[in-house]
């Protein structure tokens, strides 16, 4: 499958590791933040806004594509690459996140997922063969595989039943994606907070030799030191010549300690939707902007930030526009969280490279949660 991965530096005191990531789109080193571009769009952000805060892959959701407006006319537009004018990176997820935790989910059978619409009750079905098609009509760089992704609250029982089937509905997925395509497929090892089926599960898949993994099913409501523990059982089951994708993960802080734990690759939608209710991202915290304290803080949101935004504008203009409901509020929001969550990345990789992980982690840290903002 058309994916490169070549790991370049490891940290001396950690998992961490830097690497070179190239698809049939692009190339770029990791570790990595995707930022979210749910329906064909990362919201308020053009693409050249994404390139001029050097994001390097995007990643669009298969469920709502699906939805609206169908695979089938994003084929007919040359894919999402062409449809959405993007032409580094994509990945696509599944689609079985928002079957679980949207829709109103009918009946899970073996053969798939029955479910309907959240937005209009309509009857659906996917399958691990329904999902790949989807993807290889939407023609993204790397594809998930279809898995059952079960609430964060699953007992052991449960699990034991699901993460089988999600195996089996990977290894339907590797049957029916080509070998010399363009496409790379990741398996997905589920699990919960069980280390015991986590672990197995990334054993199983590992036979099926995916290009990549996806660790799932975390940030759904477990405690931190669940998650940090899963991934100090998983990440090193995990072939270390392989990239490492953790779904949906999440703050500044989560990211820094997943990279120390070895984790290349990550998505979220929180900058952006903190941003449209007014809340950013800075050296020193969260700063929710349209609170009244900052209506005559005539400074950056960020004095350690050089984004465009942070040169240019001030909290208490960004605050008027937020209050006003104008547009531009959003977009400034949108923009400085993005540039701070890349910036971030960037800030990681550098301290890998030069052996100062811990401390960069520690410093930051210490900064973040500062009151003092």
């Amino acid at each position: 499958m058309s994916l490169t991965f070549q790991v370049q530096k490891k940290d001396e005191k950690t998992p961490a590791r830097t690497a070179f990531l190239q698809t049939a789109h692009s190339s770029f080193s990791t570790p990595i933040f995707m930022p979210v571009g749910t329906q064909a769009a990362v919201k308020a952000m053009s693409p050249r806004d994404l390139k001029e805060i050097k994001a390097q892959i995007i990643l669009g959701n298969t469920y709502h594509l699906y939805l609206r407006p169908g695979e089938k006319l994003i084929a007919d537009a040359g894919g999402l690459h062409e449809f959405m004018n993007w032409d580094r990176s994509i990945l696509t997820d599944s689609g079985g996140f928002q079957v679980f935790s949207l829709a109103d989910l009918n009946e899970i059978k073996e053969d798939g997922v029955f479910f309907q619409s959240h937005l209009d009750g309509s009857r659906h079905f996917i399958s691990p063969e329904k999902s790949m098609q989807i993807q290889q009509d939407l023609g993204s760089d790397i594809i998930m595989a279809f898995d059952e992704c079960p609430p964060g609250t699953s007992d052991y029982q449960y699990l034991k039943k699901s993460v089988p089937r999600t195996i089996r509905w990977a290894r339907r997925c590797r049957e029916v994606i080509p070998e010399n395509g363009k496409q790379a497929l990741f398996g997905i090892v589920q699990g919960g907070i069980f280390e015991d089926l986590r672990c197995n599960c990334a054993l199983e898949l590992m036979e099926l030799d995916f290009p990549g993994y996806a660790i799932g099913g975390l940030s759904v409501g477990e405690k931190k030191e669940d998650m940090f523990k899963v991934l100090e059982a998983v990440v090193p089951v995990l072939p270390q010549e392989k990239p490492r994708y953790l779904m949906g993960v999440g703050t500044p802080v989560d990211i820094i300690e997943a990279v120390c734990r070895g984790v290349d690759m990550f998505d979220c939608v929180l900058p952006t939707r903190m941003a449209r209710h007014g809340t950013v991202f800075t050296s020193r915290g969260k700063l929710t902007v349209r609170n009244a304290k900052f209506k005559k803080q005539f400074v950056p949101l960020d004095s350690d930030c050089e984004c465009y935004v942070c040169r240019e504008f001030t909290r208490g203009y960004i605050r008027h526009l937020i209050k006003r409901n104008e547009i531009l509020g959003v977009y400034l929001t949108t923009y400085h969280n993005l540039y701070f969550y890349l910036q971030l990345m960037s800030d990681l990789r550098k301290a890998i490279e030069n052996n100062q992980l811990l401390d960069f982690r520690n410093k930051f840290l210490q900064n973040y949660f500062n009151e003092d903002i």
